[in-house]
């Protein structure tokens, strides 16, 4: 296994989801990296156990390392002065889909806090919701789905560079976090399209 400060960062928040008994969406899950620029980034998707495929409420997790937080790595890693520390973007976007009518934001937005749990010193922040409509080939019986997104960073100090369990202990309130959001928002009275499999 590759020993990298990101791929710590991959392993503790997989281990603070499957902690919280979130179920992994494995054929959502990527990680990609830019040839040209360097950025590394990681996506995947949870949900709630039982939901079916695709899950009514999910939560599609992305991370990116910027090719900066590389160089900044690098320098602290062969013991050289560094500018700025690295650091992690995050992107954590609640959804709601399978849809059978146009869903009200505001219901949304009733049980979701503008700040996530923070990450060490930092929350992630709340943005407005986005609407999708998705109309099959005969154009009748659209589907739609919403979406919240939380966006932010996590900056890597000294000591989490020294000691990945400093990583895991910061990154475990998110897998409750997610898990009772996640069910909050399931809670609300949607009007959901039968499953495509599997799920109730």
């Amino acid at each position: 296994m590759l020993d990298h400060v990101f791929t710590d960062a991959i392993g503790a928040l997989r281990d603070a989801f499957e902690g919280a008994l979130l179920e992994r969406q494995a054929f959502e899950e990527r990680f990609q990296m830019d040839m040209l620029l360097g950025d590394m980034r990681w996506e995947t998707s949870y949900g709630l156990p039982g939901e079916g495929l695709p899950p009514r409420v999910q939560a599609d997790i992305t991370l990116s390392w910027p090719t900066w937080s590389q160089t900044s790595y690098r320098l602290w890693y062969i013991d050289e002065p560094f500018d700025e520390p690295p650091r992690i973007d995050i992107e954590i976007v609640l959804r709601v889909q399978r849809l059978a009518s146009s869903p009200d934001p505001a219901m949304l937005l009733s049980v979701l806090p503008t700040e996530s749990p923070p990450i060490a010193s930092e929350p992630l922040h709340r943005s407005g919701p986005t609407i999708e409509t998705v109309y099959p080939p005969d154009l009748k019986e659209p589907e739609y789905a919403i979406e919240v997104s939380y966006d932010g960073s996590y900056e890597f100090d000294e000591a989490t560079l020294e000691d990945g369990r400093i990583l895991d202990d910061h990154f475990s309130s998110m897998g409750g976090w997610i898990s009772s959001t996640l069910v909050r928002v399931g809670d609300l009275t949607w009007d959901f399209l039968p499953p495509l499999d599997g799920g109730e």
